[in-house]
């Protein structure tokens, strides 16, 4: 079994047993075990010994890797991060061809970030993991977001010099409304709404709007 953007790749639904443990790599497997409980039951759905037993070992074996269920838990909304920092950096792609334009791919990468990894997206966002449980998860959030304040100093400093917003602000405000119509209407797990149109469509329309209101040259 591997486990790929999409999910399970081979494993029976809802089974147990030995399916993540491979040539002695248990802190990987216990990674995949919580991205497949995550899919199945959704980050607060699980306990420490259902991923040891998703792993095929021992409930006391994850403790030489991870002091709880919670420092797991840090591990994989880490590495969550760093991919979903790793698609917002090649979306926007240094603000080419216009700042304008990639900014809208950064709005679409991460929709489709929410789409495609709907595991690591709910142990970034969901699982309640507090901040200082993993420094490097923090760092991995802050980077996250260092791609889209970016963007937005860039996208503030093509408006008049006397009518530019704090960067910050316009950042925080278009976070907002990306990871609502996500969470809400881009997800790829079963917790998706139905919406009458893409949630790209959607976001699109909310971004234009909002940066228009600003006083953005179209």
């Amino acid at each position: 079994m591997r486990w790929t953007k999409h999910g399970r790749d081979g494993a029976s639904g809802g089974g147990e047993g030995p399916r993540g443990y491979h040539h002695g790599n248990l802190k990987e497997a216990l990674v995949r075990a919580a991205l497949e409980l995550i899919a199945e039951k959704g980050p607060a759905g699980f306990t420490f010994a259902d991923a040891a037993r998703w792993a095929g070992v021992s409930p006391a074996a994850p403790y030489r890797h991870f002091k709880s269920r919670e420092e797991l838990l840090a591990d994989v909304a880490r590495r969550g991060f760093e991919l979903f920092t790793a698609a917002l950096d090649k979306a926007w792609d240094d603000g080419k061809p216009d700042p304008l334009t990639a900014f809208h791919r950064l709005g679409k990468a991460y929709l489709d970030f929410a789409r495609d990894m709907p595991a690591y997206y709910s142990a970034m966002f969901e699982a309640g993991v507090p901040q200082d449980t993993d420094p490097q998860m923090r760092i991995a959030g802050e980077n996250a977001f260092g791609v889209l304040r970016a963007a937005a100093e860039r996208l503030v400093a093509s408006m008049p010099a006397g009518a530019r917003p704090p960067a910050l602000m316009v950042a925080l405000h278009i976070w907002s409304m990306t990871h609502g119509i996500a969470s809400l209407f881009g997800r790829g797990d079963r917790a998706r709404r139905a919406l009458p149109m893409a949630p790209d469509e959607l976001l699109e329309a909310a971004v234009l709007v909002y940066l228009r209101g600003l006083g953005l040259p179209a």
